[in-house]
């Protein structure tokens, strides 16, 4: 809030627990009180509990399950009114490459896949209302998520990458900006992929 402030801005820091349909709430109706709607939804919670299928506990599962796909069910369905009402709005919600499937994590494979199809709903559903709703599944990016996996499987995950790095949360942020602003107006129901090596599970030698 401090950089958003001093770059001319205004800003509110509210803490709640996404996967909690009183917290969801209280933090939307927060928001609406004080600048009068909500014009944008970033969906963007997320945790991991890897482990190998037949060792996963529910409780693994079921966190997972909660934060990564629950919370966008809430936070969608909170903001829906306030978009309604003024027939205008963007909804961007986080799947990931790992969409596609990862070994030990059929849990957080599962919520991202989810949120691709939860998207497609969603858009379908609002776009009468000025709303819509697309998904961003980034590759590998340097987040505390990222360094939080071995140093061994993260340095594999580098030298995958055809490009020679990992993404950056900049590569992220221009994503968000293209379907949070009006140059995607028309473009709904839809997912972009910023990422490289696992696009084509090739990397080119020599």
């Amino acid at each position: 809030t401090e950089e958003i402030t001093a770059a001319g801005g205004t800003a509110m820091y509210l803490v709640g627990d996404v996967g909690l349909k009183a917290d969801v709430d209280r933090m939307v109706q927060a928001v609406v009180d004080k600048w009068g709607t909500v014009d944008i939804l970033v969906n963007n919670a997320g945790i991991i509990r890897d482990a190998i299928f037949y060792k996963m506990t529910e409780q693994q599962w079921d966190d997972v399950m909660r934060v990564n796909l629950k919370s966008m069910f809430l936070m969608t369905q909170a903001c829906y009114w306030p978009m309604r009402n003024q027939k205008y709005g963007r909804i961007i919600n986080f799947s990931s490459s790992s969409c596609r499937g990862n070994v030990g994590q059929a849990n957080y494979s599962a919520t991202k896949a989810g949120v691709i199809a939860f998207s497609n709903v969603i858009a379908l559903e609002y776009a009468r209302h000025g709303i819509t709703s697309n998904a961003i599944c980034p590759g590998t990016i340097d987040t505390p998520m990222a360094r939080s996996v071995p140093e061994s499987v993260l340095q594999g995950w580098i030298e995958a990458q055809p490009s020679g790095r990992i993404g950056n949360v900049d590569d992220i942020a221009e994503a968000v900006l293209f379907f949070a602003g009006e140059d995607s107006g028309y473009i709904n129901g839809q997912h972009i992929w910023v990422d490289v090596a696992m696009q084509t599970g090739l990397k080119v030698k020599g």
